[in-house]
């Protein structure tokens, strides 16, 4: 057709910054096509990158604003719904004060460059401290850790997986993830070529992933032991005097004191807690710190658990006490051509954790955000700062927090709540206004978060390829517009892509790269090297310091070394989560190219396991647990440990307006997690480790 057009951009939908090639009219897409010479994913794809074309076209799609009225959606325009909105917003902070508008920011905006940008005028024009995101349900022991060790919450250590020797893995599949917060597209041929060069890679999980499959090494571990596993291993490197932080031992502290926390946690007891032979564990440690380069990368499994900040402490010190932090092949850090560490330094400002403690149960604010695990109690409970009022932003709590049903039915309680957002979905259902978001074809794109986390420094930007339907905003002005109504501004302020193009200049590479260099890339995208030694001088922290044995670490060992498995007679097995390639999220599952086939949506349990309570491959069972219960397909197979049953997160939209193909097995791994079970420290909600009890059903 001689209407089509080429595009070369980045796949947004999850961390892996997939490069694609896009072909299409002014209309529709023609094809999707993986990029060979993007430097970072080298030809690597997902299925989710051809679905691409599936969001922008999805019948179920919100396009334009939609007010309730007597219990139904009904369309209106974009004055009505803007100041409709900031009416109702004002009526309840004038009733209730500032806080009685909370604000829950879901995954899709850390993908989307002008939201991330645009959103700190909506939270300021609001002025709550009620703010929560899906941060808090995944990755926030990986700040909460560097906060306290290296002083900033984004310098996050990141495998350097294409020069390391030994890799240990630790709660993470990156064969399916492409790496979360590690982005590496492709990691199963990373995998290979790590084997090819004489390297090892072993993968601790009570599953045997994907990744496990390909792994040098597998070993089984019971959900929540991850900690005494890593303890153990820095036990064992200090006993036998492996330790050696190398060229940053200038500047690292506390290394005395870590040495002596560690002391209670042998292999001995390791092997005990974690079911892993002790021997095991010892030959690992050596193995690890006699390796020419080694790197531990303790990830999903490890973060979202009762011990997670614990996890990610002991994953940094293990790299550090074997000299293999900011050192080729090891745990290194990115310089992004938009340096976002830079752009929020917190050098020379002294500042105490957690920020706040939340109002009913005393949980830790970090990040300017509250653990979502408390988001149902801050709507239940009445009191100054009683939330009355939700702003959501592409984000589906009642699907993908603990214990959803009960965010649900605290938000029906609510005086008012608007969403942005591309579905009437289980969490939109509940607004009084949902506003119509943009999808990626439809945005520019460059990845202002993950450009961070990569395995190697690149830069890419494109344009959208098409317009939103209905003439609509995109969604950061959506937001811009709401905010300036909020703050009484005349003005929404500069674009992102006008912020971006001002940033650029200040980053690492500011004399290579500019949007209009981007653009003009032969391959799509400027490759600008692998990661390189920077820690030294980027360090935050007060003294300018790396803090091996911070405090709030230590004081939390003795409730470690106290820990039971939580399970007993009504619920005798621990629940973990699990990855799947054609599952991300909630709103992924409207496609039917990534729901077709055979059911995925299934509780995977040991044959012992099954035999015991009568139960046999493809049966129906409920799987209950204190908070709730739902009915699923059982899936019989060895890849998983006795005594522990997975469930997929993230699984599809089960309320509001959905098409047939979606109807299809719609259960919700979050009708079961329970929301009283967190990690102290840090807040996040431990998924992994729910006691559950499964029964087959007659």
């Amino acid at each position: 057709m001689s209407d089509q057009k080429t595009q070369f951009r980045t796949c947004n939908i999850c961390e892996a910054m997939c490069g694609l090639i896009v072909t299409h009219t002014d209309t529709e897409v023609v094809s999707i096509k993986p990029n060979p010479d993007d430097p970072l994913s080298r030809g690597h794809i997902c299925p989710k990158a051809i679905a691409l074309q599936d969001f922008r076209t999805d019948p179920d799609r919100v396009t334009t604003p939609l007010k309730k009225v007597d219990g139904q959606f009904v369309p209106v325009s974009w004055e009505e719904a803007l100041e409709y909105a900031a009416t109702r917003i004002e009526e309840v902070q004038e009733a209730h004060g500032k806080d009685a508008v909370g604000v829950y920011l879901g995954n899709p905006n850390a993908h989307k460059f002008g939201n991330l940008l645009t959103l700190p005028r909506l939270v300021k024009a609001l002025g709550t401290q009620n703010r929560y995101s899906s941060a808090t349900a995944d990755q926030i022991p990986h700040h909460v850790a560097s906060i306290h060790m290296l002083g900033h919450p984004m310098l996050i250590p990141v495998p350097d997986v294409d020069r390391t020797d030994f890799m240990l893995i630790i709660g993470g599949n990156p064969l399916v993830s492409n790496g979360s917060m590690m982005t590496a597209p492709g990691f199963g041929k990373r995998m290979e070529e790590l084997h090819a060069r004489g390297g090892r890679s072993v993968v601790v999980d009570p599953r045997r992933t994907e990744t496990a499959e390909k792994a040098s090494a597998h070993l089984f571990i019971r959900p929540e032991t991850d900690a005494f596993l890593l303890l153990a291993l820095i036990h064992e490197v200090f006993a036998t005097g492996l330790d050696s932080p190398g060229a940053l031992d200038p500047v690292v502290r506390g290394r005395d004191a870590l040495k002596q926390a560690v002391q209670p946690f042998t292999p001995d007891l390791a092997a005990k807690m974690t079911g892993i032979d002790a021997d095991t564990i010892r030959s690992l440690a050596h193995d690890f710190a006699r390796a020419g380069s080694a790197v531990s990368y303790a990830r999903m499994g490890a973060s979202t658990q009762s011990f997670g900040a614990l996890c990610q402490w002991a994953s940094n010190a293990l790299n550090i006490v074997t000299g293999n932090f900011d050192s080729p092949g090891g745990a290194m850090f990115t310089t992004p051509a938009l340096d976002y560490v830079g752009m929020t330094s917190r050098k020379g400002r002294v500042r105490s954790y957690p920020e706040k403690r939340s109002r009913v149960s005393g949980q830790p604010l970090y990040n300017g955000e509250f653990p979502v695990s408390v988001l149902a109690e801050e709507m239940e409970t009445p009191g100054e700062g009683q939330i009355r009022a939700m702003v959501t932003v592409a984000g589906n709590p009642v699907l993908t927090a603990p214990n959803g049903l009960r965010i649900g039915a605290a938000m029906e309680q609510l005086d008012f709540m608007m969403s942005i957002d591309l579905h009437i979905n289980d969490t939109t259902r509940h607004a009084d206004l949902i506003l119509p978001a943009t999808v990626a074809l439809e945005e520019h794109v460059y990845d202002m978060v993950f450009h961070s986390f990569a395995v190697r420094n690149t830069a890419a930007f494109a344009e959208p390829v098409f317009t939103p339907p209905n003439d609509n905003p995109q969604e950061w002005e959506v937001i811009a517009r709401l905010a300036a109504r909020l703050s009484g501004s005349n003005s929404i302020g500069p674009s992102p892509v006008e912020t971006l193009t001002a940033l650029l200049p200040r980053g690492y590479h500011g004399d290579r790269v500019t949007t209009d260099a981007m653009l003009g890339a032969e391959t799509g995208a400027i490759d600008l090297g692998p990661l390189v030694e920077s820690i030294a001088d980027r360090l935050e922290t007060p003294d300018g310091k790396l803090d091996l044995a911070p405090e709030v670490f230590l004081a939390d060992l003795p409730r470690l070394l106290a820990f039971e498995p939580p399970v007993s007679d009504d619920y005798p097995l621990l629940m973990i989560g699990r990855r799947q390639v054609r599952s991300h999220n909630s709103w992924t599952q409207n496609s039917q190219r990534l729901v077709k086939g055979r059911n995925r949506c299934t509780v995977q349990m040991h044959p012992a396991d099954a035999n015991r309570l009568s139960i046999e491959d493809g049966m129906d069972v409920a799987v209950l647990s204190r908070v709730g219960q739902v009915t699923m397909p059982a899936e019989v197979t060895d890849e998983i440990a006795p005594g522990v049953v997975s469930i997929p997160q993230g699984w599809g939209q089960r309320q509001g307006k959905l098409t047939t193909a979606t109807r299809v097995q719609t259960i919700s791994i979050n009708d079961l997690t329970d929301d009283t079970r967190i990690d102290p420290i840090s807040g996040n909600a431990a998924f992994n480790g729910v006691p559950v009890a499964v029964k087959a059903i007659a």
